[in-house]
């Protein structure tokens, strides 16, 4: 098993987690490539090496276009910019606007290069939602396994900033600049993570610094608004220290609170290769994030997987059609749902129904409750506290006879199972025209022959 342990004593960033990766060994090649197949425009990638206090890190460095912002960016973190844009006012005048003002968005890409539009002003920036970057994202070239990590991570952040603007999350809108580093660093971090094969990742206490961040809506404390809702929804530790800025980004935490595990770091372990990502700041420490591929002595024993708490909501439904419930199923996973599932049973009067269950992470049962009521005719809900040991599991491509299979690795201690995924071996089936399950066999025998 491949555990990644995500040291974050100077904070987290989207940047800083994909330097990391890479310095761990992810292939550079696979991500220009997976990043590339994206709709994306506006940026150069930098990848380089630089030096933090002594010590030698990899960098990640997202270079906005020239012509994509004419503000002087110092981003720090990617807020996400929910205001309209509606300006009343025509403003098409044709003087040249040099914008000195500063949008210090702080997801830690310094970019000092000024850039002074010349173009008309009528604040043409394109928005993008949840809906347009889950679009970007399921049409790139992506792994399944890499892609269902992206999907994941943006829903988090989505579900985040909307409680801190009091919006749905299909209701906020990325602004063009945050947008493009988000959709980057995200689909960078997941595609490396893919290419490590990691299983599970854990990660240390999370440490922030204080002070003020400038972004669209003014001034905010640090940690910023969405910074403290995914802390609060994944719940892990922030550690508040006395650098002054902003160590812990929206995209950093979100990797966390969509992939990681607080409370799962092994009490000892034995280090099998250290990969170093670097901050865009200086402080008076290290900006550095370490990431760490490390091998537990009690991995195979059961103690190294303990019962991990879930949350099992219920409800009895006798008046709603089949196609309602199978469209909700797939909203509650596409949600977030660790598993959604319904089943026939009698209620009172012997009338037929269904038993709608759904187990979700601690802190989402609200947000599958609601997707129940706004989906189907559920007027209440019951939810409690379960515990369930779970098989690690990961997601990787393999190639077979009939062409590229994605499978499903689960393992438990030494025990091991590998199941082909369906939609991809469908796919694949009905290319070749061979029956399913000769491809899902041929997958499973590539994957333990690998």
């Amino acid at each position: 098993m491949k555990t990644l342990y995500l040291e974050c004593y100077s904070g987290i960033s989207g940047d800083m987690t994909v330097a990391a990766l890479l310095d761990l060994g992810a292939s550079e090649e696979k991500l220009r490539h997976a990043l590339d197949s994206l709709q994306v425009d506006g940026y150069t990638l930098k990848i380089s090496r630089v030096n933090k206090m002594g010590i030698m890190a990899a960098d990640f460095d997202v270079v906005l276009d020239e012509e994509s912002h004419n503000h002087e960016h110092s981003h720090d973190h990617e807020h996400s910019h929910d205001h309209e844009h509606s300006h009343d006012h025509e403003h098409s005048h044709d003087h040249e606007h040099s914008h000195d003002h500063e949008h210090s968005h702080d997801h830690e890409h310094s970019h000092d290069h000024e850039h002074s539009h010349n173009h008309e002003h009528s604040h043409d920036h394109v928005h993008r939602g949840l809906r347009e970057i889950t679009e970007i994202i399921e049409k790139g070239d992506l792994t399944p396994g890499a892609r269902k990590m992206a999907l994941r991570v943006f829903q988090v952040l989505a579900e985040a900033e909307g409680l801190v603007h009091g919006k749905p999350p299909e209701e906020v809108h990325f602004h063009e600049v945050g947008a493009v580093d988000s959709i980057v660093d995200i689909v960078g971090a997941c595609v490396c993570l893919d290419d490590l094969g990691i299983d599970r990742i854990c990660h240390s206490e999370v440490f922030e610094g204080t002070g003020w961040v400038n972004c669209a809506h003014g001034r905010m404390p640090v940690p910023a608004p969405a910074v403290m809702q995914l802390a609060q929804k994944a719940g892990f530790s922030l550690r508040i220290t006395r650098t002054r800025g902003e160590m812990v980004t929206p995209t950093g935490a979100a990797i966390l609170a969509a992939l990681a595990e607080e409370n799962a770091v092994p009490a000892s372990f034995t280090v099998k290769r250290v990969g170093i990502g670097a901050g865009k700041k200086d402080f008076d420490h290290a900006n550095i994030l370490r990431a760490m591929l490390i091998e537990s002595g009690e991995e195979t024993g059961a103690d190294f997987f303990e019962a991990k708490p879930v949350m099992e909501l219920q409800c009895n439904i006798d008046d709603a059609t089949g196609e309602e419930l199978a469209l909700c199923r797939e909203h509650l996973l596409a949600a977030g749902a660790l598993d959604a599932a319904f089943q026939p049973l009698y209620m009172k009067k012997g009338r037929p129904a269904w038993l709608f269950t759904v187990l979700c992470r601690p802190g989402e049962e609200e947000t599958m409750a609601k997707i129940l009521f706004s989906e189907t005719t559920a007027i209440g809900v019951r939810y409690s506290e379960k515990k369930r040991f779970a098989m690690q599991r990961r997601q990787k491509t393999v190639q077979t006879s009939y062409g590229e299979v994605a499978v499903k690795i689960c393992r438990y201690g030494d025990m091991e199972k590998v199941y082909a995924e369906y939609d991809s071996a469908r796919q694949v089936s009905e290319s070749a025209r061979v029956p399913l399950r000769e491809v899902m066999q041929a997958a499973v025998w590539a994957a333990k022959e690998n």
